[in-house]
């Protein structure tokens, strides 16, 4: 190794790396650094830094919690969680059984412990999750419903153990908020009050609104996350199930050191997405299985001028050791990204269901914009999915603004297809701004069902891949569909 490259990858090793376009990196020093890429993986995962609990256990039913699943457990599950906070933290154990709550907030240095067998359960009633506080919606920022599991600018904190968490999200509840959609398969409701809200709030953002004004609590129908620590640094959640989530189930926002691991997400509602980093810093999401409604992974920063006004990326995360099954997206990025993305590296992943709509996606458009740059992915096995690699700069308002998205730089290499039940490829940039430097190698898409799409990408390489059996090369798929 050559001194420049030990250099670089010495300086990668502190608490924050930054993306390679803002480390006044030569060309060829960006080459050097791209060669040792998984190593930069690597060095990602040391720097996360993990949390840390005073050895203090409290019992939350010492504060008057009962696990009868009919008694309101809210002012227990505080009274304990602010008591180990106040003495200096610890952990707050919740025993077998099951839990009715409403909103849970967390505190600095607090490690909420389900043992196997213990379940909260979540009041699903909405009034219960008021008064608003400061959340992000689809990527905009707003007073609105508390999460169901809340932290807001709080340190060293863990949700930890092999109980559950139960939004009781249905057909009946939440979801119906949604609205109607062609597959739609809950109650709907029978006005557009969350299309009307959400349209409200997307130009209140656009105007510039001051955030504190834009309140969209009771009757907006903006559904809330299951768990939203939100300016947060040390945030851990391992070995738990997170199920039946009115909206997204896990979304840091704003957050630094998140560490994800062994968790369960299960939940098949609309926008059911499983963790979606939003504009986080130094992520690791390991060992995690995903069944759901919506994306599996979805890597997010912001939407439109709210995301350009924080201008804050998601950076620096690891995937690995996943399983994907039902969702729009095993891993995705978008499409909340104008705060742009970069260092994400995925490996070793699993995905397998007809129903799994694609394993690689990035979704934008010149409306949202964006910086995506540098992603690595490697050593993928997927059984069943309908598409293999979606890049789609024309997602929903498609090619109708001024902030044309830049993606570039993005090497996947042995990624194992056994059964597509469309495409294999379907990359799609503008003639203006093409995708730039895609590259795949040691790619194999077997069964494939149609004809690949690829239009307006630069830099296009391809290295031993196959369809169905028959090597190709750029030249062949490039321009095509």
């Amino acid at each position: 190794m050559d001194s420049t490259r030990r250099l670089l990858l010495k300086g990668l090793t502190a608490s924050a790396v930054l993306p390679l376009t803002s480390c006044g990196l030569s060309d060829q020093s960006s080459e050097l650094l791209a060669a040792d890429d998984w190593v930069l993986a690597k060095n990602i995962r040391l720097a996360i830094q993990s949390t840390s609990f005073a050895r203090r256990t409290l019992q939350v039913s010492d504060f008057g919690a009962q696990n009868n699943g009919e008694f309101d457990n809210t002012e227990a599950f505080k009274n304990a969680i602010s008591e180990c906070h106040r003495l200096g933290g610890g952990r707050v154990n919740v025993a077998p059984g099951e839990y009715s709550c409403g909103p849970i907030h967390l505190l600095s240095n607090v490690n909420l412990h389900l043992q196997e067998g213990a379940m909260i359960s979540f009041n699903k009633d909405p009034k219960k999750y008021l008064p608003e506080v400061l959340t992000r919606w689809e990527g905009l920022e707003l007073m609105g419903y508390s999460p169901l599991v809340y932290a807001y600018k709080q340190e060293n904190i863990a949700i930890t153990g092999k109980g559950v968490l139960n939004g009781n999200a249905d057909n009946q509840t939440w979801w119906p908020w949604k609205g109607p959609r062609d597959d739609a398969h809950w109650d709907l409701i029978k006005d557009e009050d969350q299309k009307v809200a959400r349209q409200k709030l997307m130009k209140d953002a656009e105007d510039g609104v001051p955030v504190a004004e834009r309140v969209y609590g009771d009757g907006a129908f903006l559904r809330p996350p299951l768990f939203q620590p939100y300016g947060c640094e040390r945030v851990l959640v391992e070995d738990v199930t997170i199920k039946n989530s009115p909206f997204w189930l896990l979304n840091p926002v704003l957050c630094k050191h998140v560490t994800v691991k062994g968790v369960s997400f299960l939940s098949h509602g609309p926008n059911s997405d499983g963790c979606n980093p939003e504009s986080c810093d130094h992520v690791l999401i390991e060992n995690c299985t995903f069944d759901t409604g919506d994306d599996c992974i979805a890597i997010k920063s912001g939407r439109n001028a709210d995301g350009r006004r924080l201008a804050t990326p998601s950076q620096n995360i690891v995937i690995a050791d996943c399983n994907m099954k039902d969702g729009h997206g095993g891993v995705v990025i978008g499409s909340e990204i104008s705060g742009g993305v970069n260092n994400v590296f995925v490996e070793n992943c699993v995905m397998n269901s007809p129903h799994l709509e694609r394993v690689i996606r990035i979704k934008t458009n010149s409306v949202r914009g964006g910086l995506i740059e540098h992603i690595r992915v490697r050593n993928i096995e997927v059984g069943t999915v309908q598409n293999a690699i979606v890049i789609n700069f024309f997602y929903e308002e498609g090619d109708k603004g001024k902030f044309d998205p830049i993606v570039r730089d993005i090497k996947i290499e042995n990624l194992n297809c056994n059964n597509i039940l469309d495409k294999a490829l379907h990359l799609q940039g503008f003639e203006r701004a093409p995708i730039q430097d895609f590259n795949l190698e040691n790619c194999q898409f077997r069964n494939v069902k149609n004809k690949s799409i690829v239009q307006h990408v630069s830099k296009f390489s391809l290295v031993n891949v196959s369809i169905n059996g028959s090597k190709v090369s750029a030249d062949q798929l490039l321009n095509q569909g």
